[in-house]
């Protein structure tokens, strides 16, 4: 895949000072870890403070990234400060899990400490991606005083709902994949350099305090108290501060931004772009933007009160998608940018198409008929991943093999174009032969030769169709209403092309399947999708252009010939109908000179099924980190897996962990948790 260019900038305003480790000390007396970048004359003209709180290692595992865009902001008259979580990196402590009281507690610390300082006038914001976009949020609901407004980009809301550990209410693909990179990164020791003698014993604690965080998440099934705290859409009036919310449509959490832009009572600003897991300047998936210049233009307006014009702008601007063919990557998605003054926008047109025989899809009410089915395991196979990077192989492919499991339901072609912008939803008349099931419904863009793209997917456990707090069982043959709300999209259906919807009961891997093989019964007449259609808007053209990408020069980094690893796969066994699909993690060694350290890393996640058997489900992980320092190479490697029977989950883990070669450490894990309607 080709990395696009973002311009380096190497003179600013303000010189910068680097400062490669200070100590945050907290009123318990852990210490925490971050590195600086500090405008030069700040202890004389003290500054507005912007803290990036992360687990993910701030010496040698976010370095490459943190240097280009913190040393640009600071060269821009903020103090930076990229801090690590309790417990990871060169922090003291330990992490036991992720979003924690004990984390959003610190962050609060953190943040008093830092507004006090002499080179701080009292006021910080926090910027942050994925994790350091949920806390900033969670850390906004507990209203620590200095803290004047929160970037958070690819982050969400609600912890239960749109994370990577249920979807729908259905056990997403990515929940055991994630905590077996959280178990390796975890066992991973603080740098002798930074934190002195006590490298040792502080990676002692963490080895003993260490566990597969799949373990507490899988004994919480449905959204308890434990996702509920961490959520802040539970309680959305105690963040008054101003939001700025982003997030691009290949990622998993796009759907968060409208959320809080309709949920936040204060100061807020969307955007939404084409981009997948990462900061809008450094994408994969272009057109990336000046996202360093925006983020100074909110700055400047909310802690140095300048006229940036950007609260001038849409409150929610995204990226509105034309029709591409069906590919497995993307390196840029082709549009235009459109804005709504607020959301929910009295724009949207909410525009019903009824579901009818013979795979009709049209605004006529048909007469009642039924029409059922059970889908086959392999559908879903080819959906590509869930949290996606913009790596090779990470979109669904052609959606015509996953419909040959599926209902599908079909517009009348197109006459003119219609775009849409929000969430579709699918309104369902159903029964079930089983008490539980799943529809997996997935909203398609089919052209003139049959190409199908997939524009947006739902899920929904069926047991789930009240609410996720207390879902119930299903009585087979009873007739049920469900909505299966689909992710937020914009994207444009040309004319010529067919608006398609295909409803199964299966999408592994993506859900884990139900206990048994359901057959679900559609009835039609009663059956809708709804499409929040969007009129052109004369405004949109007006809309200010973002300036191109830029960022400050990155720390010297050498890319070696990576490991042997595993290559994104579907394998089928016509004998015994196993399915597996294999995905890639890691396979890099990097050099970081600077601070004399090399890394690498290889591994790999795999999903199971042999189709026609549910209960055969399984996913198996193998992670291996290996630091080289001048003093040591420590190495770890866990491997693991889930599997099920219909009234349990097993889960197995292991770890190993070397220093030079030599055994220091070893763990067994193996748990079985009951299934919860799930």
């Amino acid at each position: 895949m080709e990395i696009p260019i973002v311009e380096t900038e190497t003179t600013f305003p303000f010189s910068v000072q680097v400062i490669e480790n200070i100590f945050v000390p907290l009123p318990d007396g852990t210490r925490l870890a971050a590195r600086m970048w500090l405008p030069e004359n700040a202890e004389t003209h003290p500054i507005p403070a912007l803290l990036e709180y992360l687990p993910y290692r701030k010496r040698d595992g976010t370095r490459p990234r943190d240097d280009p865009m913190h040393y640009w902001l600071a060269g821009h008259g903020y103090a930076c400060i990229r801090l690590d979580i309790r417990g990871t990196g060169d922090s003291e402590g330990v992490i036991t899990d992720e979003y924690t009281p004990q984390e959003q507690i610190d962050g609060c610390d953190a943040i008093a400490w830092i507004a006090a300082q002499a080179w701080c006038d009292g006021q910080v914001a926090m910027i942050g991606i994925s994790w350091g976009g949920f806390n900033g949020l969670q850390i906004a609901a507990r209203q620590p005083p200095a803290l004047k407004t929160v970037i958070t980009v690819g982050s969400t809301d609600d912890r239960y709902a749109t994370d990577i550990h249920w979807v729908g209410g259905c056990l997403s693909k990515d929940n055991f994949d994630w905590s077996s990179t959280m178990l390796a990164m975890n066992d991973l020791p603080p740098d002798p350099v930074i934190v002195g003698a006590p490298w040792r014993k502080m990676w002692r604690a963490r080895q003993e305090a260490n566990a597969p965080w799949i373990i507490e998440w899988m004994r919480h099934q449905r959204r308890d108290g434990y996702w509920q705290q961490g959520s802040v859409c539970e309680d959305f009036p105690a963040i008054t501060i101003p939001v700025y919310a982003v997030s691009g449509w290949a990622d998993n959490y796009s759907e968060s931004v409208p959320r809080l832009m309709a949920g936040l009572s204060g100061p807020r600003r969307g955007l939404i772009g084409p981009w997948a897991h990462s900061y809008p300047h450094d994408v994969s998936v272009e057109p990336a933007i000046g996202w360093l210049q925006e983020v100074l233009r909110w700055l400047d307006h909310w802690l140095k009160g300048r006229p940036t014009g950007i609260m001038d702008e849409p409150m929610l601007r995204v990226w509105m998608q034309e029709s591409v063919p069906p590919q497995t990557c993307y390196t840029s998605r082709a549009g235009r940018w459109v804005g709504e003054q607020i959301w929910p926008s009295p724009r949207i047109i909410p525009q019903r198409h009824y579901l009818s025989t013979k795979g009709g899809l049209g605004p006529e009410q048909p007469a009642p008929a039924p029409v059922s089915i059970c889908s086959p395991l392999w559908v879903g196979l080819g959906a590509g991943e869930v949290g996606r990077y913009g790596d090779d192989a990470d979109w669904p492919g052609d959606q015509r093999e996953d419909d040959g499991g599926s209902l599908l339901f079909q517009s009348e072609v197109l006459s003119e174009v219609i775009e849409i912008l929000g969430a579709p939803a699918l309104h369902i008349r159903f029964s079930s032969d089983k008490p539980q099931a799943l529809v997996a419904v997935r909203l398609n863009d089919v052209a003139s030769d049959g190409r199908s793209t997939r524009v947006t997917l739902g899920l929904l456990n069926l047991t789930h169709r009240i609410s996720h707090e207390h879902p119930s069982a299903l009585e087979p043959g009873r007739i049920y209403d469900a909505v299966v709300e689909l992710d937020d999209i914009a994207h444009g259906f040309p004319a010529g092309h067919r608006i398609a919807v295909s409803l199964s009961t299966t999408y592994f891997p993506i859900a884990w399947p139900s206990p048994e093989l359901a057959t679900l019964t559609l009835h039609l007449g009663e059956s809708w999708l709804e499409l929040p259609v969007r009129p052109e808007n004369p405004a949109d053209a007006q809309l200010r252009a973002f300036d191109p990408p830029v960022a400050a020069t990155a720390a010297p980094i050498i890319q070696h010939p990576a490991p042997p690893g595993h290559r994104r796969q579907i394998a089928r066994d016509l004998l015994s109908g196993l399915m597996s699909v294999t995905f890639p993690r890691g396979a890099y060694e990097t050099e970081m000179p600077d601070i004399g350290q090399t890394h690498r890393g290889v591994g790999f996640v795999r999903h199971d099924c042999v189709d026609g058997d549910p209960l055969s489900a399984k996913v198996v992980t193998d992670y291996r980190v290996e630091i080289r320092r001048s003093d040591a190479t420590i190495g770890h490697h866990s491997w693991g897996s889930m599997s099920c029977d219909a009234s349990h989950f097993t889960i197995e883990m292991d770890i190993e962990l070397t220093e030079n070669g030599k055994l220091v450490f070893s763990r067994h894990w193996h748990e079985r948790i009951a299934r919860d309607m799930v």
